[in-house]
Formats: C-alpha cells, structure tokens, sequence
C-alpha cells in the first residue's frame, strides 16, 4: 500500500499492520485515518485497544452511526485480542462493511500468530508490514524520506544526517521534512545539511574525517573551520579521524567475503557506514593508512601538548591526510 492511501484501498477493507516498528505501524494509521477523513470529513474515528474489545463492541464497530455512515476503526495491540472475540473478527473481514475502514495493528511476536495467519487468508485484508528498520538501512530510509516529499538528497549527505541525528525515524522523518520546505525544489547536500543538523561536536568532527580520508581538501577544510567556528574541541576532530584511519585499516586486513553486520563490528562502526569505508578503501594502500595513522598520532600529541596554533596543526593534518591517497 502506498504510504498515502486513498479511500478507495481503505474503506470496505481492513488493514492489517504488522510489525515492531512502532513510527512506520503509526503512520499507515495516520494515513488511513487521512483518506478516510479526506473522503467524508463528518467521518467518525473509533480507536481502541484489541484487550478491550469484547463480543459487545466488536458488534458496535460495524453498528450505523448516528451522525455519519463512514467509519475509520482502528483496533491497536490485536495480539492482546481476548480469544473469544477471534471468530467475531474474522467473521466480520469475512464480510465488511462498505462505509468502514477497519485498520488492526500487531506489534510483532508470536502472541496471535493464528489469528494473523487466518486474516492473511481473506481476499479483503491488506497487509502493510512495519518491519524493523537495520542501521544498514538507515541512509537508504532518509533517501526514500525525501523522494516521499518529492526532493533528493546525496548520499553523503543522507549518511551525514543519520550521524547527526540518530537512528530515530520519527526523528528522521522530521528532518527530511524541515529540509525539503526549507529547500524547495533543492538536492540536498551535506552542506546544507549541516547548517541545521550540524550542531552536534561529534557530527562536525565526523565531516571533516569523512572528507579527509575521500580526499575532498577544500570540504574538508571548510567543514573543519565550520566545526572550530562553532566551538568543537580540537582533541574531538582528532579522535575522529583516527577514528577513520582505523576504521580503513581494519578494512584493508579483513578477509574477504565477510558479511555486513559482521564487517561492521570488525570495523568498529555502525553497519551503514561500512559502504562509506569500503568506498574510501580504494583509494587507500595499507603503507598509505599507517602513514595516516602516525600523522593523526603526531597531531594529536601536538594538541594534547599545548599546540601554538591547534587550527594550524588540524589544517596541516587534513591536507597530509588527503594527499596521503594513492587516487587524488
């Protein structure tokens, strides 16, 4: 089902949403409540949790109302259905009514296994699953955000914004919002990114390894006079770029043919990031990333010491660093 369904897939249909991920169950909901509202803005919404149903108000949800024949029922937790209200279920998916949409939420587990299985088997249930979404999938979410509201956004920059802001969807879904209308008509890049979701030390440090180690010298010294601008500690850029020395030299020694998951804990980073490291590898030579990794020590040292000039000092490392790779 498409995220904004139309009256037409909704009423006289049920909606099964199944799965553990609660911001992806919620916005089917959302979006079937919308059409159905869209369709007869006098339509009644009844929301109830399946543990409170009863034999009595499974028969009231399909009863005509007084005040307007369309209906939205939305029954959540339907692994917490009382058994003995299973057939009254069924018996009604058997058969539904024209002028409601009747959306059951399971939240994943094997609790109602039996009855999800028998639901699967009628011709007037649509499945929508809420599955999980791994860190991999992450970046790949933020893209699919964005087309959602009709823009595009690049990769890096994608990758930047979960770095930023996290793995909460709500969260992610909220900031590809904010940057399509603050953008309109825009692709978004990690420059533009940054200027709202680059707050965060770490995030900023994160920019100016991640464009080091690819070899972009003047993004990376631009993100790296963004982040010192903007107060991040000096030993906070460092620690992130020997973050990414390691990170490729683990991946230059892994064995081939390793999977991702298991790549990502070799690596030390979220799994999403490892397409981010095995791209920059091919522009690395392990001699290369050992002399990155001195450097980054040096730099460091000088710091931790009480360097004269510690922008001067992350500037000369930024620039070392991206000639450092055998492709520039």
């Amino acid at each position: 089902m498409a995220s904004t369904p139309t009256a037409a897939q909704v009423l006289g249909r049920i909606i099964l949403v199944t799965g553990k991920e609660e911001y992806l169950s919620e916005r089917t909901v959302v979006g079937v409540r919308a059409a159905v509202k869209g369709f007869d803005a006098e339509a009644e919404i009844a929301d109830s949790e399946a543990s409170d149903l009863t034999l009595a108000s499974l028969g009231e949800m399909a009863a005509p109302s007084l005040f307007s024949s369309t209906r939205c029922v939305i029954v959540r937790g339907l692994e917490g259905l009382p058994d003995d209200c299973h057939d009254g279920i069924l018996d009604y998916a058997a058969a539904p009514a024209d002028d409601i949409a009747l959306v059951l939420v399971h939240g994943g587990g094997p609790r109602g296994s039996g009855l999800l299985t028998r639901l699967r088997k009628l011709g007037s249930v649509t499945e929508v699953k809420s599955q999980e979404i791994k860190a991999s999938e992450l970046t790949g979410f933020v893209t699919s955000e964005f087309a959602g509201h009709g823009a595009k956004i690049a990769t890096d920059a994608a990758a930047f914004l979960v770095t930023a802001v996290g793995g909460d969807l709500r969260s992610l879904a909220a900031a590809a919002h904010q940057l399509t209308n603050d953008f309109p008509g825009e692709q978004l890049t990690v420059e533009k990114v940054q200027r709202y979701f680059g707050g965060r030390a770490e995030a900023k440090s994160f920019a100016v390894a991640d464009a080091a180690f690819a070899g972009r010298k003047a993004q990376a010294l631009e993100a790296l006079r963004w982040a010192m601008d903007g107060g991040t500690a000096s030993v906070l850029v460092t620690s992130a770029m020997a973050g990414s020395a390691r990170s490729l030299a683990r991946f230059l020694g892994a064995p081939n043919g390793m999977r991702e998951g298991d790549l990502a804990r070799e690596l030390g980073v979220p799994p999403w990031k490892v397409r981010q490291v095995r791209d920059q590898s091919r522009s690395w030579t392990p001699e290369g990333i050992s002399s990155a990794i001195r450097a980054v020590a040096v730099a460091d040292a000088d710091i931790k010491g009480q360097a004269h000039d510690a922008a001067y000092t992350l500037e000369r490392l930024v620039l070392t660093v991206a000639d450092l790779r055998t492709g520039r």
